[in-house]
């Protein structure tokens, strides 16, 4: 990016992530290391070699996300249909880098993008179903306002944004339906969630779903919440086919949820990150379609 997206971004600059790892990890300071350009917000993720990377939080609310996968991934992982991270080391603040950061196996494919057709559509709808279906008895519990709690919470939140971009979205319809979506009937149990099922953070390769990335708002809660991915990369019949039987409840709070975190992105990701903006529009615009 050219510009910081967050008031207190943290740096990290190959030069440091190389001294970081040839210190920390030396058996590892042969490999080269690459930077990767991506449109995320939270970490910053260069490539070690051929099958590692390092992903480095660059902001203070993103430290905690790696131990959450390290701790959790592999509980899940035996139960997905689709490849998941693997940790394979902890690093600790060095160099006026303050955090720690983490090394994990790279996973091979592309980040999709646009619209993907049935096979895709089956293939996320399958992922979603066997993790909600794992059972949650040793989950640990949701912490407040994170992915998959009542929307009423962002309320105050959620409306104000609306109407912040209001020269961007039709602000009274996502309003009505914001509104829609806050009053929607509770859901019943809740699931395990990725909590941020988006198209950075699905690869495919060779054509197919091969993995699902980035786990870091994994919690549990409303079900609704990972039904996101029908309206950021579906079109209409194969939103239906990966929407499957949700009923109309879940599909209002699914809604919700794309409204939320787009409304809140675009002003804050406005001028710093055109891939977040550019996605959060999309998936308004076929919300509101």
């Amino acid at each position: 990016m050219t510009h910081p997206m967050h008031p207190d971004q943290v740096a990290t600059p190959p030069q440091l992530v190389r001294r970081l790892v040839d210190e920390q990890f030396p058996h590892w300071a042969d490999r080269p290391l690459t930077r990767i350009r991506h449109a995320g917000t939270d970490h910053d993720v260069h490539r070690l070699g051929d099958d590692l990377v390092v992903r480095l939080p660059v902001v203070a609310w993103a430290t905690d996300q790696a131990e959450l996968e390290r701790r959790w991934l592999p509980v899940l992982a035996p139960h997905l249909p689709l490849a998941v991270p693997t940790h394979r080391a902890t690093g600790r603040p060095d160099h006026g880098y303050p955090f720690t950061w983490s090394v994990w196996d790279w996973l091979p494919g592309r980040s999709v993008d646009g619209r993907l057709d049935d096979a895709a559509a089956d293939a996320l709808a399958g992922f979603r179903d066997a993790l909600h279906a794992v059972p949650t008895d040793v989950a640990p519990p949701r912490r407040p306002h994170s992915r998959g709690g009542p929307l009423a919470e962002l309320d105050d939140e959620v409306q104000p944004a609306i109407r912040r971009v209001g020269d961007l979205v039709d602000a009274p319809r996502t309003l009505a339906l914001w509104a829609e979506a806050v009053q929607a009937p509770r859901w019943t149990d809740d699931v395990w969630l990725h909590g941020d099922l988006l198209p950075g953070n699905v690869l495919a390769d060779e054509d197919r779903l091969s993995a699902v990335i980035d786990w870091g708002c994994l919690t549990t809660g409303d079900p609704a919440a990972d039904l996101v991915a029908g309206w950021h990369l579906f079109d209409g019949p194969q939103r239906r086919r990966f929407l499957g039987d949700a009923d109309d409840a879940a599909a209002a709070r699914a809604r919700g949820w794309v409204i939320s975190q787009a409304v809140i992105a675009l002003p804050y990701y406005r001028d710093t990150n055109p891939g977040i903006v550019a996605q959060s529009l999309r998936a308004l615009a076929a919300v509101l379609s």
